[in-house]
């Protein structure tokens, strides 16, 4: 069976979520964490292999956090797999090309190359915003305002009372 790891389902379900948000809007890791569930290092380790790879924008400092770095539309499954896992390919060697003895006679070699690339091509169709698309609203848990918005609603309210 072929399938993805657990961070990198983790990480197209977050940046999903994110693809709710409005374009430009930071969403702080502990944010992101208590809605989807997830320990906080577990986010934290996804959305920073994310920064690195350019698929998310990391924002330092109060009201910090993460945000796409390109559209919904431009950020696709194949983004967010290569940043998690890296080089799609079915097989080992396709992704690292001399690391197997048997790779000059091999009779497979060329068709899994094939099926690497149409299985790329597949990922690389499929932009986040359409991986909400097909939900229903009621799926989608409501956008939260992060901690920062949250206490500097507190903090504005406080001041009026006085």
């Amino acid at each position: 069976m072929l399938r993805i790891t657990k961070q990198t389902d983790y990480g197209i379900m977050l940046l999903a979520y994110m693809a709710r948000l409005p374009h430009g809007h930071v969403l702080s890791a502990r944010d992101a964490a208590e809605w989807s569930g997830l320990s906080l290092p577990m986010v934290s380790k996804i959305l920073k292999s994310l920064a690195r790879q350019d698929v998310v924008v990391s924002h330092r400092g109060a009201g910090g956090g993460y945000a796409l770095a390109r559209s919904v539309e431009r950020t696709t499954v194949a983004d967010i797999i290569r940043a998690l896992e890296g080089p799609i390919s079915m097989v080992e060697c396709g992704s690292r090309p001399g690391h197997c003895e048997r790779e000059p006679t091999c009779p497979v070699r060329i068709n899994w190359a094939r099926i690497s690339r149409e299985v790329e091509r597949a990922l690389e169709s499929v932009p986040i915003s359409e991986m909400i698309a097909a939900c229903s609203s009621g799926d989608l848990l409501p956008v939260r305002p992060s901690h920062a918005a949250q206490a500097a609603k507190a903090a504005a309210s406080a001041g009026a009372k006085r």
